[in-house]
């Protein structure tokens, strides 16, 4: 019977897994049940999800999911697996951010794997400082907006110019023809 429990755990974890993008790991030692839950929903919002499995089971379910074996370092101690599902970055920022904390020392990050490439903390770090992909499409638009837009004040410029001087124009003749 509970062999059949653990088949079921690890078919879970595995149907997760093939919706993710990446997996973090990091140690949950002495977390309360107030500070998991608030983890869960902060990386919720960030679009992932977090999952608590034994090492071996979480282990088997990457394998059978097709994903690179995770280096050995990160698969000691109770580990919690951050699933991200939408934007890597977002879920790094939100695991970094919480790891950094100076009120809780009972969440440590660890590492992960990207796009089957296992990562070190320093490169989840690294990851984390990036921005995100909505910020990363501003910037692009804006790049790529900044020659268009100066090219529209030179035209407005232009015309802005030549209303002026038509403007001086029609006072200088009201002042010479003040009559007409």
């Amino acid at each position: 019977m509970p062999a059949n429990i653990k088949y079921d755990l690890v078919a879970g974890i595995k149907e997760k897994l093939a919706k993710t993008k990446a997996v973090y790991v990091g140690e949950y030692r002495g977390m309360t049940v107030a500070q998991s839950t608030a983890l869960r929903a902060k990386v919720r919002e960030a679009g992932g999800e977090l999952k608590i499995a034994k090492n071996t089971l979480f282990e088997i379910a990457l394998k059978e999911a097709g994903f690179n074996a995770l280096d050995e370092k990160l698969m000691s101690g109770p580990n919690i697996f951050a699933l991200c599902y939408d934007d890597p970055v977002c879920v790094a920022k939100v695991l970094k951010e919480y790891a950094s904390d100076k009120t809780q020392k009972a969440f440590i990050l660890k590492g992960g794997q990207l796009e089957g490439q296992n990562l070190t903390l320093e490169q989840l770090n690294a990851l984390a400082d990036l921005p995100s992909k909505d910020v990363m499409r501003a910037q692009v638009v804006r790049t790529i907006a900044a020659p268009i837009s100066g090219f529209v004040n030179v035209l407005a410029g232009t015309i802005r110019g030549f209303v002026t001087c038509l403007d001086q124009i029609r006072d200088k003749k009201e002042k010479e023809n003040p009559a007409a």
